[in-house]
């Protein structure tokens, strides 16, 4: 592993070839181009063709099998076309499943796409997290998502929840100072920051040293994908019964076959009803019955808007005893809006949906003139001085996108429905002291 943490930062800028006004956007698409894009191993979408034949893949399935080619070669081919059919309508009903929930993942993965926050050339944007390449200058909020490893250029009482990646519950302050000692740990490189952890706290500015699979995150999903699949209970279930059948089955029929030849009966025709015996143990309507029974769970579990890729999951939830999630962004769109504001004994209404900056104030329930009501203009200046999150308008969306805390992103909604502008306001008195938000005093300091 390479010990960025190591390395100074001016030494970091001139291996990686950037600076502080980071890559220019032509740099930038020609690494990615090099590089593919900053995102983890995916196990490929498999064909239907593939899928189909997924679904015989059982050893009750083969026992069927056996036994209808047997029943075909001894020319009993009307219980051989049954058990086929039985086995083709199983197959159907597992494809169309499977294909229908591969369909809506990959729905829901471009909707939950992360972007970052880079400069490019000595301008801020915001960009797809998977266009982050080494090289690029990524600028961290409050609530966001780190999208690739990075070596940490300055931070503000930065705090990084690691509990994804190390299993620390408690965040982590960071700092961008030097750390002279070799080989350490993850969890104790304070200057670097990992993928798929997230910033509890604080603001700063980093390098990526390591996108994709280069990433430690990355390198742990390369092991899981390498993992293959896991037999679920319902599988382990089958393949019990299947073992039991053909066990039950050879010792039914080597008993009956020796009993027959014993009795002096004629070979041929005690072959035919040890065979015929053995096809009657086996129940061909049991993959059907199973298919079906999963197939109706699933279904309900479309009702509760549940999505579930493989049917046999289904009996899988059923052994669960405790479910946990994040709920935030999961259940909720991890979205705010300013609704209300109370000063000087007033209670302002706030007109406008999401974080585009368009809105009316009113004051029971008349509209008012921002600039008229002093409480006001200062309310929306505090917040649009302490809101460290970004606003941008997607075009080609034709949607307003946040980089940063949501709170803070709605509070800086607020101020720009005012009048004020972040930009507009730091140009004209310039920060020279901030102190992040602080979850024990409720405060954020901005001099």
């Amino acid at each position: 592993m390479a010990e960025w943490y190591r390395k100074e930062v001016k030494d970091l800028y001139a291996e990686f070839k950037t600076g502080d006004q980071g890559l220019s956007r032509e740099e930038a698409k020609t690494r990615l181009a090099e590089r593919g894009p900053n995102a983890l191993p995916e196990v490929k979408a498999e064909s239907p063709i593939f899928v189909f034949f997924r679904q015989f893949k059982s050893p009750l399935i083969y026992v069927l099998l056996s036994a209808g080619v047997v029943l075909t070669a001894l020319g009993n081919l009307t219980d051989a076309v049954v058990i086929f059919a039985v086995l083709a309508l199983n197959a159907v009903v597992g494809t169309v499943q499977e294909a229908k929930a591969e369909h809506t993942l990959l729905s829901l993965k471009k909707f939950s796409e992360a972007s970052a926050t880079v400069t490019r050339a000595g301008k801020d944007m915001i960009v797809s997290e998977r266009e982050l390449v080494p090289g690029d200058i990524v600028l961290l909020h409050e609530g966001e998502k780190v999208s690739a490893d990075a070596r940490l250029v300055s931070a503000t009482d930065l705090r990084i929840s690691e509990a994804s990646l190390t299993g620390e519950s408690e965040p982590v302050k960071k700092d961008a100072k030097d750390i002279p000692q070799e080989r350490l740990a993850i969890a104790d490189q304070k200057n670097m920051i990992w993928k798929g952890t997230y910033v509890f706290a604080g603001n700063g500015k980093a390098l990526v040293v390591a996108t994709g699979t280069d990433t430690e995150l990355g390198k742990i999903a390369k092991e899981i994908v390498s993992l293959g699949n896991v037999e679920v209970p319902l599988q382990k279930g089958i393949k019990s019964l299947a073992r039991t059948i053909i066990i039950l089955s050879l010792v039914l029929s080597a008993f009956v076959l020796s009993l027959g030849v014993a009795r002096g009966e004629d070979l041929g025709y005690m072959f035919f009803t040890v065979v015929a015996l053995s096809v009657s143990v086996i129940p061909e309507g049991l993959p059907v019955a199973v298919t079906l029974v999963l197939a109706m769970g699933v279904w309900r579990m479309s009702r509760k808007h549940v999505l579930v890729k493989n049917m046999q999951s289904v009996e899988t939830l059923g052994h669960t005893n405790i479910l946990a999630v994040d709920k935030t962004g999961t259940v909720t769109r991890n979205e705010m809006v300013a609704e209300l504001l109370f000063a000087d004994g007033k209670l302002f209404e706030i007109s406008g949906t999401g974080y585009e900056p368009k809105g009316d104030i009113f004051l029971k329930k008349k509209p008012v003139i921002p600039a008229d009501v002093p409480e006001l203009v200062l309310a929306a200046k505090i917040s649009a001085y302490t809101s460290g999150a970004r606003l941008t308008f997607i075009a080609d969306a034709n949607e307003w996108k946040i980089s940063g805390d949501p709170t803070e992103a709605a509070m800086r909604v607020f101020g720009e429905k005012v009048g004020f502008r972040t930009e507009t306001l730091e140009e004209e008195a310039p920060k020279t002291v901030e102190l992040a938000f602080d979850y024990k005093s409720k405060t954020h300091v901005v001099v």
